[in-house]
């Protein structure tokens, strides 16, 4: 086994949270499915995003300088997928669920669990992905009971209701 595929096998075993991740801009509306998010820091409230720079929407996300982190609940299970469908066009993408801007104009799902719309401050290219740290312009929080992670190449949902 090669140390790539013991690393993707040992980063199966990191839940992590799922989001779509939405720009909007003069390159055009673009999404995709991501679990590579995390917090930098709160003092200025930071984000970064990891995407792969084979991805067909890299050049309009680094071009637009705007995303918007869309939290998923487990109800969004589908949604997930359709974002990470490489067979659908942009634009089909969105037709499903609602869709609203905030201050960076990226699209924020109606239904998030949260939505951290962001101005990308800075990239670094590190092996196949690109790094975008962004800086938080506005927060959603919604009353979403049940979270969806992603864990051993499977969804799992989390949240207070959720049956051990």
């Amino acid at each position: 086994m090669t140390l790539q595929t013991e690393f993707r096998n040992a980063m199966a075993q990191l839940g992590s949270a799922v989001s779509v991740i939405t720009t909007d801009g003069p390159a055009g509306k673009f999404g995709f499915t991501a679990s590579a998010v995390c917090s930098v820091t709160d003092s200025p409230p930071t984000l970064l995003v990891c995407m792969n720079r084979n991805s067909y929407a890299h050049e309009p996300f680094k071009q637009n300088r705007v995303l918007c982190v869309n939290v998923l609940s487990s109800d969004h299970q589908d949604l997930s997928g359709i974002f990470a469908n490489a067979s659908l066009r942009s634009e089909q993408r969105f037709e499903y669920d609602t869709w609203q801007v905030m201050a960076s104009g990226a699209p924020v799902l109606s239904s998030s669990v949260a939505s951290f719309d962001c101005v990308i401050d800075t990239c670094h290219e590190v092996g196949s992905h690109t790094v975008f740290y962004c800086q938080v312009q506005a927060i959603r929080i919604s009353e979403a009971p049940r979270g969806l992670v992603y864990f051993n190449r499977r969804y799992h949902a989390i949240g207070h209701d959720v049956e051990a």
